[in-house]
């Protein structure tokens, strides 16, 4: 049975894996929540792993508010950048396998075609940024990890989501106006937690980069309208496409991820 920890595991994505990782026996699982495992903090984390044994950790644990980290980008480093080179550090010295979750941010969005693993990362917002450096901090501290790109996740039952916020502004509103300049690809946090799970037990050890999603492209209007469709509400709001949706943080207007079994090896 292989031992697994998981960080921040109150969010959608650490809920998904607590209610899949019920319908098997092949793991004992640890899930820690930022309060019972604060990642920012060297020592605590130094004591928290002092008698452990676990073969995994898998990092859901992020800073994930996007224009927010505009205006504290070093709270999102704190989280995304220096928080996972403590826990890089600590799965080096344990030699645990880190599992880490990124994001599609990593990219500028300029590109025509999906992003794949071996494309040039250049984030344009300081979530992105932060990130990304805690990505190029695990390939220089470890060998031995997966980072997993994902994008625009989604849970219908976990978290703060888009999925969640379309059904809820229809229940009060008369019109959505959803911005359809920016596309990617919605991805089902349960899918996620599957494919990370599927990743441990087959002991891959082919290192390195993954994207990812659920493959479907669209833009933000197209996922609304289906959100709407799949729970009978499209009769109920309007729904009105809007070009110059305003937001803080600069966001790729082409956040695809090629979502392939593609790899980008570590050569360290």
């Amino acid at each position: 049975m292989k031992s697994v920890l998981v960080t921040g595991s109150n969010g959608q994505l650490g809920k998904s894996i607590q209610k899949v990782y019920k319908k098997s026996a092949k793991f004992d699982f640890t899930f820690t929540t930022s309060k019972e495992l604060d990642i920012t903090n060297p020592e605590l984390i130094q004591d928290f792993f002092k008698n452990s044994n676990f073969d995994y950790c898998i990092n859901c644990a992020a800073y994930t508010n996007v224009e927010q980290a505009e205006k504290e980008p070093e709270k999102a480093f704190e989280v995304n950048a220096e928080g996972v080179r403590n826990l890089a550090n600590v799965c080096k010295e344990k030699n645990i396998i880190l599992i880490h979750i990124s994001t599609d941010y990593v990219f500028d969005g300029e590109q025509i075609e999906p992003y794949a693993v071996n494309d040039v990362p250049n984030p344009i917002n300081e979530y992105g940024k932060s990130k990304l450096k805690g990505e190029e901090y695990i390939q220089e501290i470890l060998t031995a990890f997966f980072i997993i790109r994902t994008s625009w996740l989604y849970n219908k039952e976990f978290g703060k989501n888009f999925y969640k916020t379309i059904i809820e502004k229809a229940e009060t509103e008369e019109v959505l106006y959803i911005t359809d300049v920016q596309k990617g690809c919605p991805t089902n946090t349960e899918n996620l937690a599957l494919f990370i799970l599927k990743l441990i037990v087959s002991n891959d050890t082919n290192f390195g980069i993954f994207h990812f999603t659920d493959h479907e492209v669209m833009t933000w209007y197209d996922f609304a309208k289906r959100i709407l469709i799949e729970n009978k509400m499209i009769n109920k709001v309007k729904l009105e496409k809007v070009k110059n949706y305003r937001t803080f943080a600069a966001r790729p207007k082409n956040s695809t991820l090629a979502s392939e079994t593609n790899i980008l090896n570590n050569e360290n």
